[in-house]
């Protein structure tokens, strides 16, 4: 897949658990680990602006485009 997901990047930048993240974001713990791993088939605009808002960074900075 040629989208890359580097949430777990903007995580450990920002110093925060899954579970922080979850709670902040309002999201269930397993559809974030689901996003984290690269293994979600879409993710909604309000959830990135959600994740973006809670970890302070741009949509660039969690998803990459990389050529296969």
């Amino acid at each position: 897949m040629p989208i890359v997901v580097n949430l777990d990047v903007m995580m450990a930048k920002r110093k925060m658990s899954l579970n922080e993240l979850s709670e902040k974001v309002g999201l269930t713990l397993s559809n974030l680990s689901i996003l984290k791993t690269g293994k979600a088939k879409a993710i909604r605009f309000s959830t990135l602006e959600a994740i973006c808002k809670v970890l302070d960074c741009q949509p660039a900075d969690i998803l990459e485009y990389v050529e296969s």
